[in-house]
């Protein structure tokens, strides 16, 4: 599903990250009090104010009553985030900034109607986030923009003293991973992506399955984002205004979160294994072409433009631990919806799209089942919460209510989020990355380690509840 984001848009791409780094501390004396690792961690407490020893985990903050809130970019999905935030106990949306003063003033509307307060608005430019971080007093800066302003906005919030979330991917660059790791990691501050899909029902259902036992070891997973873009990007307005240009320049797997969070959590990546290196192939750009001479009349400007992105890229990736992941983006073609999602264990798997299970013992030979048969014992505890209530929430279905509902949580009860800093360059670090392997004939890339050793002692996510 696409991440619908609007807000300050552009394509800033020359910006200098680590010197930003460097020389935007702004809130680096803001001391963040005692951090402390979860009750279930084996990690070592972390019990410097304000910074955090390079490698340690960012892992909670002290618990706070309210989360004040500062949204940034309020198009489709940064709107359906505010339609949830107002019904999350706790939640509080004190500011909001957008481009587009119609948008903004969209968005205070539905604050307002819920009963809150009237929240300031930003929509002098896009960079007025920066003057929201440096004035208000906020807890969370959120942002739902265009990818390369995701980094921009989180690290302006972090030297201000706030936490920050962000739509997928969070980064496009490996340094502007290492941006945000070492940001957070000299601030003390979460700095989480947004990853929805983490929260679906099937994806839920294949965790718990994991964390049982059920599917025995996990050795191998399979994702992707497969989802016909064309209409979306030649579109005048929100995505299209910056997704297609993406693919005129760059070829790669520009999207890979969807697919490989949920796998991830299931492969405990970051949490007892890393990704160690992958290898990327693209196929021929067609799909974008071909839509625009069949849309668009002759001597149309969008009939001769050239695009850089193979329709089809298969990106493969190997663990430290040796296990393999195949991750797919195919944005330009037409099909129905997939994210692929496969977990094989060494009792059994899980394959979405459609969504089934095979468990070794519990499963007839040799014989799919249902996934809908599992979930009456195996349903993850957090949908069992929301069941008859998912339809109430704004984004696909459920999940976006979900993430948005543990991340006000776990910030109100000062615990770890359910992803962090680590998470959020791990998974977004494919963009970048797989660019390289495809430009370089598909010969291995490196991977970085972001968490610099700390995932063979970083505890494995568990099973939480609402």
């Amino acid at each position: 599903m696409a991440a619908r984001e609007d807000g300050p848009g552009g394509n800033e791409t020359g910006i200098n990250r680590r010197a930003f780094l460097r020389t935007g501390a702004i809130g680096a004396g803001v001391a963040l009090g005692a951090l402390e690792a979860s009750s279930c961690s084996t990690a070592s407490p972390v019990t410097v104010a304000g910074a955090v020893p390079a490698g340690a985990p960012v892992l909670a903050s002290p618990p706070m009553e309210t989360v004040r809130i500062g949204f940034v970019g309020v198009g489709g999905q940064g709107t359906s985030h505010v339609e949830n935030l107002v019904h999350i106990p706790g939640a509080r949306i004190a500011a909001i900034c957008d481009i587009r003063p119609a948008h903004a003033e969209r968005a205070k509307k539905i604050v307002m109607e819920a009963g809150f307060e009237e929240p300031r608005l930003y929509t002098r430019g896009e960079r007025d986030f920066e003057r929201l971080c440096a004035e208000e007093d906020l807890d969370l800066v959120f942002n739902a923009t265009p990818w390369e302003w995701h980094v921009p906005i989180a690290l302006s919030a972090m030297h201000n003293g706030k936490h920050t979330a962000s739509e997928v991917p969070f980064a496009t660059s490996i340094d502007d991973c290492w941006a945000i790791v070492e940001t957070a990691e000299q601030l003390g501050r979460h700095c989480v992506m947004m990853e929805n899909c983490n929260y679906d029902r099937p994806e839920m259902l294949a965790f718990n399955l994991v964390r049982q036992g059920l599917l025995g070891e996990v050795l191998h997973a399979e994702c992707g984002y497969l989802h016909d873009l064309r209409e979306i990007k030649f579109a005048d307005e929100g995505e299209g205004l910056w997704r297609r240009a993406w693919a005129w320049k760059h070829d790669g797997n520009l999207y890979p979160t969807h697919g490989l969070g949920p796998v991830s959590n299931c492969l405990d990546i970051n949490r007892g294994d890393r990704f160690e290196y992958l290898v990327s192939m693209s196929g021929p750009s067609r799909g974008l072409q071909e839509f625009a001479r069949e849309h668009y009349p002759q001597g149309h400007p969008k009939r001769a433009e050239t695009f850089a992105l193979g329709d089809v890229n298969t990106t493969m990736i190997r663990t430290a631990k040796g296990r393999t992941l195949f991750v797919g983006h195919d944005t330009n073609l037409p099909r129905p919806y997939s994210r692929i999602h496969m977990v094989q264990g060494t009792r059994g798997l899980v394959r979405g799209y459609p969504h089934r299970v095979y468990v070794e013992g519990r499963s007839q030979p040799h014989q799919w089942q249902e996934a809908s048969e599992w979930y009456d014992e195996f349903d993850h505890p957090l949908w069992k919460g929301i069941r008859e209530r998912r339809e109430e929430f704004a984004g696909h279905g459920g999940m976006d209510f979900l993430e948005d509902y543990r991340l006000v949580k776990c910030l109100r009860d000062g615990l770890p989020t359910d992803m962090n800093v680590y998470d959020a360059a791990a998974l977004s670090s494919i963009v970048e990355l797989s660019q390289r392997s495809v430009a370089d004939r598909s010969r291995p890339v490196e991977v970085p380690d972001f968490t610099r050793g700390r995932w063979r002692s970083n505890p494995p996510l568990g099973i939480v509840t609402l």
